[in-house]
């Protein structure tokens, strides 16, 4: 009985001491899901995270047409690889948030990439049963100077 009791307590004191993951932090893990199921060529991995009433580029796509969007940039490029650069995530209501970074892909069909760009990227998510889905995206071709 008092083993039972004292191993109860451990295991509250474990609960209570344990750190809350933030919005930011489980949507910044989700993103780093969705560069990785990309780069290894899982685009029904990738698809996972994505809601299915998602709408990008102002509502010219939809889940399917994003989904077929990703099977031809994993298909085109062997190689497929993206860096995020600073990821600002913003609860904006309960179950609801947004992320804006700069996303850089690069990709080819050996070694070293053969094509690349980066992108301006605005997303919106949502809480779905615990996990954050992506429900909208804009991005648009950054265009750096030239020297």
């Amino acid at each position: 009985m008092r083993l039972a009791l004292g191993t109860t307590l451990v295991v509250l004191l474990l609960l209570a001491c344990a750190e809350t993951i933030s919005v930011e932090q489980q949507i910044i893990a989700t993103l780093r899901d969705m560069e990785d199921a990309a780069e290894n060529g899982e685009h029904r991995k990738f698809m996972g995270y994505v809601a299915d009433e998602f709408r990008a580029q102002h509502g010219s796509m939809e889940r399917r047409d994003f989904h077929r969007f990703m099977i031809f940039q994993i298909n085109q490029n062997r190689r497929l690889h993206a860096q995020f650069f600073p990821i600002h995530v913003q609860e904006s209501a309960t179950g609801l948030a947004t992320a804006h970074f700069r996303l850089l892909v690069t990709g080819g069909g050996n070694l070293l990439p053969e094509r690349g760009q980066l992108f301006e990227v605005e997303t919106q998510w949502i809480q779905t049963g615990g996990d954050w889905m992506l429900n909208k995206a804009e991005w648009e071709a950054v265009q750096l100077p030239n020297r």
